[in-house]
């Protein structure tokens, strides 16, 4: 209940005193040589020089901030003032501008002062950023802008090298920028100089008679300088360019500092602090001494020093901490987050300070009972761990106290206790502030709860939808075990803190850390059942879990429960398409459980009650592909209930189909039920005569389906027993079934009886005798056509489609002799016509092939007769043409192919391949006979 102030307060304190010393009384000088504050400089480590209008130089000590120390005192010269001191740490000295002449000291005073050169009536002087061990100064000297190296050589010893670049005169200020950029001012204006190689000279802009002395200040960072015109600081880079917001100040300042990220300007008895980054007014400090005269100020880091003629002020800068724990102990919230948000800018605060910070905002937040802004300020701290909420949740001592962080913060608030216990404690603050205010005393109390004040019960509720925010955000974050079941759980107890079932079923149903110990007898005393359904569930404790799906279908059946509209977001049964019952949802849930489990006992347990409500679900616990172990096929099918036809046949069917089972007895219990299925649908529909159309298509469409599953099952498979089937489909319609079973069987008679007399189907006939692959199968078939026998007209329509399709493969004669007299002739006469006409085709092309057959074999014979009749000259000078021996009188052998071998070679290669590589099994030489020549 903190107070919201429109814009920081313009009475911040950046910079805070921390000494007052008086040169004078510290150096122990006697009252008649009183001294003149004319310069200060500050060095490190904790050395201030200051430099007096009686040409002294005085040394100090800041080390100790409480009691500063005099050092040490070096005289320059009587009429010698001080107007400028520079310390060169680079170089080991301190550079003394003192009536216009450059002296060196070394930085403790310990040896008395050296002239820096013949220079005199030096104007001013600059030094540029510090190196190894060199560093340049820029030097006005009359009409001359000098640069002079300082090198530092052994033996403690300084190389000293001049140069001139540029002529300019009335320069009364410099200041070095950068590497090589010297800013000039006179009265005239400001000017830029390049102290390289050109010494390029640029006139920045030109300054009012009225404008007052020019004023230069090098800011931190060394790319930038500030130039002062009138009461107007302009910031330029170091090529002159403007950059940067300008200073607009109370009055025409003395001198400029700057302790980054503050610019410090003194006049007129007072120091004012503006923000380096928008020029924004922070702070002012009145001098105390009433003859304070023009102000010198010095500046570092940390410390900034004001000197008046006589005395010296030392302020340091106040750390971005403290600056935010003020506001903070006022309770001005706005404020505090301002200055966090400046100093974050500004690179004055470590990222893990700034969460620090938010964390602490959050706790004072969260106890003035604003608990939205609270979250929202946890939320952005990165190293706040959820644990420290666990207090404001559960009493300590609990399962999650030692991972409570015992961190301090800065002490601005109560450590944690339960939401009840704050809400309360700041209702009481609340109360006695709003008396207060009837008194007439301002309170930190804020104007809106005050306008309309909150009751206890919407306090409470929302704290705990806050918490529940930063829960759920914290559950995204990498936590420990230990911290990530905290959360969890005490995101359940939250939840059901405010009976959000829905939110409660979610978390429990998701992947989670809840402990369940902490959470059952909760659950099930405040009748949330079916979260803790879900909790167990997702913890693999199928049987608790099963079991109250079990108690909840039940008592959605009797009309115990009513059934809940909103149902979580499960993936059940892959999301429900409609809005379904409590009971079927329970049997939904249980299913998913006892389809992923291998707890063959658990599983047939509740198979019963969740078959009663779906058998889709019963038959998807059976046949899940989840569980890592089958249920026993002979357990299952020994627990199913024998009126449960649906999920036996589903099962027997995906155990065949599926699983690849071979048992003969399945295949058969499977054939069965199917047979019965089949037979119960068709006579249901036979009797049916009340029905519309659209009913009886859909009767129609069913049966067809399922007798077409029990066809190709009996078809395909070889491992039933066709007779225990027949028997019971004998009675039955099912005629093409039982053509299946007898052709199994083998009795080809009947199938032929079944298709051609039963069913009628002339192409089916025809077909299986065709697989029967016989004559003498057609032969039967036609004498089933002319002779139905049970008193049926012959067909003689489908035995003239036999004897026209079939007829040139049959014997005549036992056609003709089963053809009935009182067959029409006009029906048999082309067909017989046809029939004789290929009989005498058929012998004719035969002794065509036959007397062929005589003269290929007659030709091959002759052939073969001049092939060995076929005389070879040879001489003496023929070699064999395997061996190149000289053939002589030798046996020979000459193949085909005209190769000629002795005949030892011959018998070493056989006669199939000859000495050419020609295999003559493979590849035979043609050659024409007598009967192709001819």
């Amino acid at each position: 209940m903190g107070s919201h102030p429109a814009a920081p307060s313009p009475s911040r304190t950046a910079l805070s005193p921390f000494a007052t010393l008086d040169p004078a009384v510290l150096a122990a000088l006697p009252a008649t040589t009183p001294i003149t504050v004319r310069s200060a400089a500050l060095s490190a480590p904790h050395l201030l020089y200051l430099g007096t209008g009686g040409g002294k130089l005085l040394l100090f000590s800041l080390q100790t901030p409480s009691s500063p120390e005099f050092l040490r005192l070096i005289p320059i010269g009587a009429n010698r003032p001080v107007s400028a001191i520079l310390p060169l740490p680079s170089v080991s000295r301190v550079l003394l501008l003192a009536d216009g002449t450059l002296l060196l000291a070394d930085p403790l005073l310990a040896r008395p002062v050296r002239r820096l050169g013949s220079l005199r009536n030096v104007a001013a002087v600059a030094a540029s950023s510090p190196s190894a061990s060199s560093c340049s100064l820029a030097v006005a000297v009359g009409k001359k802008l000098l640069v002079i190296d300082l090198t530092l050589r052994e033996a403690d010893e300084l190389e000293v090298q001049t140069r001139e670049i540029a002529g300019v005169e009335g320069i009364s200020v410099l200041a070095w920028v950068g590497e090589d950029s010297v800013f000039a001012g006179a009265a005239s204006g400001y000017s830029l100089f390049s102290t390289g190689g050109t010494g390029q000279s640029v006139d920045i802009f030109a300054l009012p008679e009225s404008a007052g002395s020019p004023r230069i200040r090098p800011l931190s960072g060394g790319e930038e300088v500030m130039l002062l015109v009138d009461n107007v600081g302009v910031v330029v880079d170091r090529f002159g360019q403007p950059s940067g917001s300008s200073f607009v100040f109370n009055s025409r300042p003395d001198c400029i500092a700057e302790v980054f990220p503050y610019v410090v300007v003194a006049g007129e008895s007072k120091l004012d602090v503006y923000r380096r980054r928008n020029g924004a007014h922070l702070q002012t400090v009145t001098i105390e001494s009433s003859r304070a005269g023009v102000l010198t100020v010095a500046s570092d880091d940390k410390v900034v020093v004001i000197a008046t003629a006589y005395k010296v002020f030392c302020y340091s800068k106040v750390s971005a901490v403290e600056q935010i724990k003020a506001p903070l102990r006022r309770k001005s919230y706005r404020e505090a987050i301002s200055l966090l948000e400046e100093f974050e800018s500004d690179g004055e605060i470590s990222k893990d300070m700034i969460s620090f910070v938010h964390a602490q905002l959050g706790f004072l937040l969260f106890f003035d009972l604003r608990f939205e802004d609270a979250v929202n300020h946890f939320l952005l701290s990165e190293t706040m761990q959820p644990a420290e909420i666990f207090p404001f949740i559960m009493r300590d001592p609990n399962r999650w106290s030692n991972l409570v962080p015992r961190k301090r913060y800065w002490g601005l608030h109560p450590p944690p206790k339960p939401l009840e216990e704050v809400i309360d404690d700041g209702l009481v603050t609340f109360q006695r502030a709003l008396f207060l205010k009837k008194a007439g005393v301002d309170t930190v109390v804020d104007e809106d709860f005050l306008s309309n004040p909150p009751s206890r019960a919407d306090l409470l509720e929302l704290a705990i939808r806050n918490i529940i925010r930063y829960l759920c955000v914290a559950r995204e974050k990498t936590l420990s075990p230990a911290e990530m079941e905290g959360v969890d759980t005490l995101l359940m107890y939250l939840y059901r803190a405010l009976d959000l079932v829905d939110d409660m079923e979610r978390l429990a149903s998701s992947q989670n850390s809840c402990v369940v110990e902490e959470l059952e007898s909760l659950l099930e005393n405040s009748g949330h059942q079916r979260t803790l359904a879900f909790l167990y569930g997702s913890k693999g404790m199928c049987s608790q879990a099963v079991a109250i799906w079990r108690i909840l279908a039940r008592n959605y059946s009797t009309g115990l429960w009513k059934d809940r509209p909103n149902l979580p977001e499960t993936d059940s049964h892959e999301a429900l398409a409609e809005q379904r019952s409590g009971e079927q949802i329970a049997a939904i849930e249980a299913s998913k459980i006892l389809q992923a489990t291998s707890d063959q006992d658990l599983v047939l347990e509740h198979l019963g009650w969740v078959a009663d409500i779906d058998q889709d679900l019963a038959t998807a616990i059976l046949t899940s592909e989840m569980r890592e172990k089958q249920l026993s096929a002979e357990k299952v099918i020994a627990a199913l209930d024998s009126g449960k036809v649906g999920i036996h046949q589903r099962y027997l069917q995906w155990l065949i189909e599926d699983q690849g089972c071979d048992d003969p007895h399945y295949h058969t219990s499977y054939a069965l039920l199917l047979s019965k299925s089949a037979m119960q649908a068709f006579h249901v529909e036979s009797n049916s005569r009340e029905k519309d159309d659209r009913e009886i298509d859909s009767d129609v469409q069913f049966i067809f389906s399922l007798r077409e599953r029990l066809q190709l099952f009996l078809q395909s498979s070889d491992l039933y027993d066709p007779e225990e089937v027949l028997d019971v489909i004998e009675e039955s319609e099912l005629w093409l079934e039982k053509a299946i079973l007898y052709r199994k069987m083998g009795q080809e008679n009947i199938v032929l009886q079944i298709l051609a007399l039963k069913l009628e189907d002339s192409e089916a006939a025809e077909q299986y005798c065709a697989e029967i692959g016989r004559d003498d199968a057609y032969i039967q078939l036609l004498d089933l056509y002319l002779d139905p026998k049970n008193g049926r007209e012959p067909m003689f329509t489908a035995a003239v489609r036999l004897l026209h399709n079939h007829g040139k493969s049959l014997d005549p004669i036992q056609v003709l002799e089963r053809l009935s007299s009182d067959m029409p002739l006009q029906l048999a006469s082309d067909t017989i016509l046809r029939m004789l006409r290929a009989r005498v085709h058929h012998h004719r092309q035969g002794q065509i092939v036959h007397s062929l057959s005589l003269a290929t074999n007659l030709d091959a014979r002759l052939t073969r007769l001049e092939e060995r009749s076929r005389h070879v000259q040879l001489t003496d000078e023929s070699i064999c043409d395997s061996c190149r021996a000289r053939l002589g009188t030798k046996l020979f052998v000459m193949y085909p192919d005209d190769s000629v071998v002795c005949y030892r070679c011959y018998r070493n290669q056989g006669d199939s391949v000859s000495r050419r590589g020609r295999n003559f099994r493979k590849d035979a030489i043609f050659k024409q006979s007598w009967l192709v020549s001819r």
